[in-house]
């Protein structure tokens, strides 16, 4: 990696040729860490007991150093771009899963429905240990999902730590296409609607506006919506905007705040005739992230919405990614979120209105308990503002110890059938809430 060698040898110059003329604590201090860094390469290429290749260990330091600074900031190397192209656009061939990593080993948020990975029983919390016999240990997120990637009938084994189990569990899947299909709608009942968002991705929001408008043709006008955004771990931030916008007549919907001024930003909704006025419930969950949070802090705090389920994943932080020589990216973190009130995401989600934990009434056998991993179980994660340090939640008698993450049970997220989602209790409790809300007008009346 040359660029990065001459990237060094320029700072060197830079702070050296003005060293005379006095530096600043901060500028010193880099220069001295360059310096260190400069001679561990060194003496490695020089005495190390074999042969290194340099740009690998270079990039390796990059990397370890951003990492340290929160969960979501790493180095992108040329063929994460293209990931990260994947993630938002079109279709992929792959195995559907929903992945982080977790101090240093991959795991498992959820697995997408009707995919490989759903179908095969693979579940939230299980941590992915070999993919095709290769350890993952410390492999990069983009790395493993390039991996786990592949043309449509080829094959994958992807071994798995369960907690519970004995022993490692290897599933042997065959991959298929991913749809990035990010929006299912369906009529539960003449006037409500039922409209599930997977995920975030740049037509979301025409896909949203799609089902509306389908729902909104019934023979009966749409008295009642529910919006479903749990397990959907997040994506851009524009369609968390736009959509929020759909349903509010003016008002704040999120603002970021960072160090910087350019990084502090305040998004409104546009004043216009609010058409889409219907009572709506928000479902959410533990595995309800980032831009899924910034729709439902809006809409709660502005009123708009009933919040119903359990507390989300709490992922409030900004990321950018900025360009480097030879095709690589930087990817870190810039700002926080913070709703309409003024609270913040980070490292603590949002609380539902109304708690209703899930539960089956036919347990489908993937869809038993799995470790439940939010953000602030993450390896230096952010906490919720930069001025606050919080204590960590202990059992009693166990200071000093991180509680162990709670447990619940996944969704479920069969096939978009009524069958299902009548046997879904979140559902038929907003459900339940609805007619119950358009009952109580009517007496009013």
């Amino acid at each position: 990696m040359l660029w990065v060698v001459l990237l060094i040898a320029v700072v060197f110059w830079t702070i050296g040729s003005g060293f005379n003329r006095g530096l600043s604590a901060g500028n010193e201090e880099t220069y001295k860490g360059l310096k260190l860094f400069s001679d561990v390469i060194e003496l490695i290429e020089k005495n190390y007991v074999e042969d290194v290749d340099t740009e690998k260990l270079i990039q390796k330091a990059i990397q370890g150093m951003v990492r340290s600074l929160d969960p979501h900031s790493s180095l992108l190397p040329p063929e994460a771009f293209e990931e990260l192209q994947v993630d938002t656009h079109g279709e992929f061939g792959g195995i559907g899963i929903v992945i982080t990593m977790d101090k240093g080993t991959l795991a498992v948020i959820s697995p997408i429905e009707g995919t490989p990975a759903y179908r095969a029983g693979i579940r939230m919390g299980d941590k992915i240990i070999k993919v095709d016999g290769e350890a993952t240990q410390d492999m990069e997120l983009w790395e493993a999902v390039k991996k786990m990637r592949g043309p449509k009938g080829t094959k994958v084994v992807i071994t798995i730590m369960r907690e519970g189990s004995p022993e490692l569990i290897d599933f042997k899947l065959v991959r298929d296409i991913i749809p990035i299909e990010s929006v299912k709608w369906i009529a539960l009942k003449p006037g409500y609607g039922y409209v599930w968002i997977t995920n975030f991705r740049d037509s979301t929001t025409d896909d949203l506006i799609n089902a509306l408008e389908e729902l909104e043709s019934e023979k009966e006008p749409l008295k009642g919506l529910i919006l479903d955004l749990r397990d959907n771990p997040g994506g851009l931030l524009n369609q968390a905007v736009e959509i929020s916008d759909l349903f509010l007549n003016g008002g704040e919907i999120v603002s970021i705040k960072g160090r910087l001024e350019k990084h502090t930003k305040i998004y409104k909704a546009n004043p216009d005739e609010i058409v889409k006025n219907y009572p709506i419930v928000v479902l959410i969950n533990g595995g309800s992230a980032s831009a899924s949070e910034i729709v439902a802090g809006a809409l709660q705090d502005n009123k708009r919405a009933l919040i119903l389920g359990t507390t989300s994943f709490g992922k409030g932080s900004v990321q950018t990614v900025e360009t480097l020589r030879g095709g690589y990216g930087l990817k870190f973190t810039i700002a926080r979120y913070y709703t309409p009130s003024g609270r913040s995401i980070q490292a603590k989600g949002i609380e539902p209105d109304i708690t209703v934990k899930h539960r089956f009434l036919e347990v489908p056998e993937t869809a038993e308990e799995g470790v439940l991993i939010k953000e602030k179980d993450l390896k230096n994660h952010l906490e919720a503002d930069p001025n606050q340090k919080e204590e960590e939640e202990t059992e009693p008698g166990s200071k000093g110890k991180r509680k162990k993450p709670l447990r619940r049970n996944t969704p479920l997220h069969g096939p978009l059938k009524l069958e299902n989602l009548e046997s879904d209790n979140q559902v038929m409790r907003a459900l339940e809430i609805l007619v119950s809300y358009d009952i109580f007008k009517g007496v009013k009346r």
